[in-house]
């Protein structure tokens, strides 16, 4: 093994890069976290500049290893975790991106997705791929970046590459024509035969992407390269997880019914369900959790959260009810409830589990007496409601009764929502001390894979509990406040035609 006493991690998300240090404990040693560009060119378009997020990555690493005053040597290896389903296409020879990225929450395939779906429905690939024809997986993407760009015949050929962002950072960072993408990232193509872990030709053929510009898929922890270039050359690269999957594995949900939330630009909650892929008859996807090395993979079931997070951002930047994101847990405060008044952010639709591409956002109960407070809380429930609809459905899909849910991400320091959150799920909430548990999970991947870490039963004992909230409401109560969000629901449907 290589000597070192830490092992770093690239957590590279929809907002902004990091890069993070951790001990043989798990705790953090040093981070750093630049921004990059949101871009909106037209309604329902969302991208991002490959170039940008491959620059932010290495000054995120050099400034992290900076802050620690550590160098490369320090670290036994180094893993990357990444927004899923944001699709780049690339030039191999030249190594430069043909178009920006087409983000996750981009719905420009729309129209296309309809196409694909066609009679059958948009079920169709569900039994090879786990998931639903969407806007929100990448193959779609790839598609229309080909067609609009007049670049099949040059994709065909093999000129072209593409990938995931997870992708787009490992051929950066080898310096070489390592064109790879792990097992999670790949099961959120459209284009993967969950159970052989292998580029499915029928979803291939259907999708109009050819196999020839997609990635060799591998595990999510093996060494698949050396860093080539920037402040982490030399570092073993050796774990790929998608951010999802990572929060899972680094919040150590090992075994099957164990189960996260993870509450970032969007949420997302994942149950382990062991060797088994699990059909979904109420509206979740069918993933794989992780792969280590030769071992089978573990599969899981999720559901996907478009707006929670990006829904303050919002409150901020567009309508600036906010100077800074962490102040609407003050603004929520400032009011004693809701002032019955639902914030349905579909502004993307809605994803898990009624995906229903044709709802739009809508603000219901206003009056006279509403505030920003009563709009800014409103706007936290949301996120509490919409899990509690994914929850109801993984309790559906799985037989599995959960007495607590772990959670993680940026939004669980907001202590009005998780005591909400537990209110209104009707089960305790549960904090860990290190909340940033997507980055930790692709640190521990990597660190398994150079036996910086002995195996799953040292990642566990690193977990420890920092807060728990417990329901604090009766059952009427709860039932009531739901009914009425189903309510407001109902009326942001059908707003698309």
């Amino acid at each position: 093994m290589r000597s070192g006493d830490f092992v770093g991690a690239i957590d590279q998300g929809t907002t902004s890069t990091r890069f993070v240090v951790f001990d043989r404990a798990g705790a953090m040693v040093a981070s750093e976290q630049l921004e990059h560009r949101q871009m909106f060119p037209r309604p329902g378009w969302v991208e991002h500049d490959p170039d940008e997020i491959w620059d932010t990555t290495c000054r995120a690493a050099e400034g992290a290893l900076q802050k620690g005053g550590l160098a490369a040597a320090d670290l036994v290896a180094v893993g990357i975790t990444n927004q899923r389903e944001t699709t780049v296409v690339w030039n191999r020879q030249t190594g430069r991106p043909v178009a920006n990225a087409v983000v996750w929450q981009d719905t420009r395939t729309a129209d296309l997705c309809a196409e694909l779906a066609g009679d059958r429905g948009p079920d169709r690939l569900r039994a090879t791929t786990g998931l639903p024809i969407s806007t929100y997986f990448t193959g779609p993407k790839i598609r229309w970046l080909l067609d609009h760009h007049d670049l099949t015949d040059r994709a065909e050929a093999g000129e072209l590459a593409a990938g995931t962002v997870d992708s787009w950072l490992a051929w950066n960072l080898a310096q070489s024509d390592l064109h790879i993408t792990d097992v999670t990232n790949a099961s959120r193509t459209l284009l993967m035969d969950l159970r052989h872990l292998t580029w499915d030709e029928g979803s291939c053929d259907l999708l109009g992407v050819p196999p020839a510009m997609l990635p060799e898929i591998r595990s999510s922890s093996e060494v698949y390269a050396e860093v080539g270039v920037g402040p982490l050359q030399g570092v073993p690269l050796a774990g790929i997880l998608g951010d999802q999957q990572a929060a899972l594995f680094g919040q150590a949900c090992f075994s099957a019914g164990e189960t996260k939330s993870t509450y970032g630009t969007g949420n997302f909650m994942l149950m382990n369900t062991g060797p088994e892929a699990l059909p979904s008859a109420a509206g979740l996807l069918t993933t794989v959790a992780f792969k280590l090395g030769s071992e089978a993979p573990c599969y899981a079931l999720e559901g996907s959260i478009a707006v929670t997070g990006s829904l303050v951002q919002w409150l901020r930047d567009s309508l600036g009810l906010l100077r800074e994101s962490n102040d609407v847990e003050a603004l929520a405060s400032s009011v004693e409830d809701c002032g019955d008044v639902y914030f349905v952010p579909a502004f993307s639709g809605l994803f898990a589990p009624r995906w229903r591409p044709d709802a739009r956002g809508a603000i219901v109960g206003l009056t006279r007496h509403s505030t920003a407070g009563h709009i800014g809380r409103a706007a936290l429930e949301a996120t509490a409601f919409q899990t509690r609809e994914v929850l109801d459905a993984m309790v559906s899909d799985s037989g599995v009764t959960l007495s607590e849910l772990k959670v993680d991400g940026g939004m669980v320091g907001n202590e009005l929502l998780m005591q909400f959150q537990a209110d209104i799920l009707g089960i305790d909430v549960v904090r860990p001390v290190v909340t940033e548990t997507t980055v930790l999970g692709a640190a521990y991947a990597a660190g398994l894979a150079v036996g910086f870490w002995g195996g799953r039963d040292e990642l566990a004992a690193n977990w420890r509990e920092d807060r728990r909230w417990v329901p604090g409401v009766d059952e009427a109560t709860r039932a009531e406040r739901y009914r009425r969000w189903g309510e407001a629901v109902e009326r942001s449907l059908g707003w698309v035609t």
